[in-house]
């Protein structure tokens, strides 16, 4: 029989449970659900606003379901020796943990971004330390007994008329807010326990427990008003913001996810401009209207549909203007920095510093080589090596002969990076094969290679792919590319050009060519635009 006793009378530690909520994936929308108690399955909701209703509405019925806090448990940080609540030192004390005591408790403590949620049966004074700490419940006192607090429950319940029911309490899409009002039949609902005062006295005043307002949302270098109303309003202004931010952080852009954005930002400040008078907003509103219809076009282009009312459009290798410009810095390195004279050098040169324009290494096979229009590209890779711009693992015959599954490894000292020296591109490595297959499909065209083009041709058809505006027009506006800059790109004599133009008109590259003395105008054919890198 005392055994029995001295089981039924030991202290137990407090509960303490989990709702967490976690991104699905790297640069995914969804995310997941997750209760740390072993009955509850995890779910996946569509976006982080949803994935927060559904772990409040969740955290909200384990709080019905559950029973209240037990006056003789362990407070649940106990486990942890209070390590969540240590007091700072002072000048001249050491640290000293928050000790545990008052009114047993169940309270909430939630992250201020509102990613978990964790329900801790631990005493009011740790409660009280916590700056986020949100009390559901006090455990009644040790000498009550459970059939006087029935029967207060019932008196209650009975003496309260049916219209004047307490409504359940709300809560927000960011982070739980439990309600401790009193209701309307003069019960007041338990209130968090405060902390002693001799201890808060005692206390160094870095480590008294302040009052803090609720955390406030940030959008555009702007912060909500933690008092704006509608409340509506106030929470779409925070999600957005965070949904931004969420978006700045993405590897990979997707301009229909962004113009949806710019869209609901747009609506919600034009209502928030309804609400305080501010001519500034509205006119943010209008910059978010013309950023979202920006982006929708811009998105149409890549995926290749036209919008309302205009023909098709075209399908780019390259489709973002970055990239139009990394392969236009490319290019241009190439023109200010090629070791040799000479087309042919010139070209071999602009296909080697695409494979190995991110780390300054990478392979090569034979068929690149041979693939290229060159008259001796042996003799050609050995005046590379040579002359130190170059560097092969091997012989150049061997690299002539090497196949794909045994390629020969290259570098190019000039664009290795150093901890001085990042190197000449800023592009990533995902960027690097797209401006190298890019190059490929240009100089290996088809009707390129059946009219058995020259490397001067093929380099001035290089030029006027990152030469021509979004309709295939030569220069900005059209007005044409200057004949000393083709010249000098191609490597060959101003007075060579019109018969290159000439062969490029003739494999249905160039059309309404004309040369002067100083200018090339003309458009690209549709045939090729798909290829082209348009100014911006």
């Amino acid at each position: 029989m005392g055994v029995e006793a001295q089981a039924t009378n030991e202290r137990v530690t407090g509960r303490r449970w989990t709702v967490r909520l976690d991104p699905v994936g790297r640069g995914r929308a969804d995310v997941r659900v997750s209760c740390s108690r072993p009955a509850c399955a995890a779910q996946v909701l569509p976006s982080a606003a949803a994935g927060r209703t559904a772990a409040i509405a969740h955290l909200k019925a384990h709080l019905r379901a559950g029973p209240a806090p037990r006056p003789s448990v362990h407070c649940a940080c106990r486990a942890e020796e209070c390590h969540t609540h240590i007091r700072p030192a002072g000048p001249r004390e050491r640290p000293v943990p928050w000790r545990c005591g008052g009114a047993v408790v169940l309270a909430v403590i939630t992250d201020r971004e509102g990613r978990w949620w964790q329900v801790m049966e631990c005493c009011s004074r740790c409660a009280a330390a916590h700056p986020t700490a949100k009390v559901v419940a006090t455990a009644p006192a040790a000498g009550a007994s459970a059939r006087d607090d029935g029967l207060r429950a019932d008196t209650a319940a009975l003496a309260a008329p049916a219209a004047t029911a307490v409504p359940a309490p709300t809560f927000s899409a960011i982070s739980p807010h439990f309600s401790h009002s009193a209701t309307a039949t003069g019960t007041a609902v338990p209130q968090q326990a405060p902390a002693p005062r001799s201890a808060a006295r005692s206390a160094p005043r870095s480590a008294r427990p302040t009052r803090k307002r609720p955390p406030r949302g940030r959008i555009a270098q702007r912060l909500v008003p933690h008092d704006l109303r509608p409340v509506a309003l106030r929470d779409e202004l925070t999600e957005l913001g965070e949904l931004f931010r969420a978006y700045q952080a993405r590897t990979e852009p997707d301009l229909a996810v962004l113009a949806d954005l710019h869209a609901r930002k747009a609506e919600a400040f034009n209502a928030w401009a309804e609400v305080t008078a501010d001519t500034g907003l509205r006119l943010d509103a209008r910059r978010a209207e013309q950023a979202a219809a920006t982006a929708r076009l811009q998105h149409l282009h890549r995926i290749g549909q036209a919008p309302d009312g205009e023909g098709p459009a075209v399908v780019r290798l390259l489709t973002a203007p970055a990239q139009w410009k990394h392969a236009r810095a490319v290019l241009a390195h190439v023109a200010e920095n090629a070791p040799l004279p000479g087309a042919e050098a010139r070209l071999l040169v602009v296909m080697v510093t695409l494979r190995t324009a991110q780390s300054g290494v990478g392979n090569l096979v034979g068929q690149d080589i041979k693939g290229l229009p060159l008259q001796d590209p042996q003799h050609l890779v050995e005046q590379l090596v040579e002359s130190g711009w170059l560097g092969i693992s091997g012989t150049v015959e061997e690299l002539i002969a090497s196949r794909p599954e045994n390629p020969t490894r290259i570098s190019v000292p000039s664009l290795t990076p150093d901890e001085d020296d990042p190197g000449p591109f800023t592009f990533g490595r995902k960027l690097r094969p797209k401006l190298s297959g890019w190059a490929q499909r240009v100089v290996g065209e088809k009707k390129l290679r059946k009219g058995k083009t020259g490397a001067d041709v093929r380099l001035l058809a290089l030029a006027l792919a990152t030469g021509s505006d979004g309709e295939g027009r030569l220069g900005s506006g059209g007005e044409g590319i200057g004949l000393d800059a083709l010249s000098s790109w191609c490597s060959v004599d101003p007075a060579d050009l019109p018969d290159l133009v000439d062969r490029l008109t003739a494999a249905d590259w160039l059309a309404e060519a004309d040369v002067t003395d100083t200018r090339l105008t003309g458009r690209l054919t549709e045939r090729v635009l798909p290829l082209g890198c348009p100014l911006t």
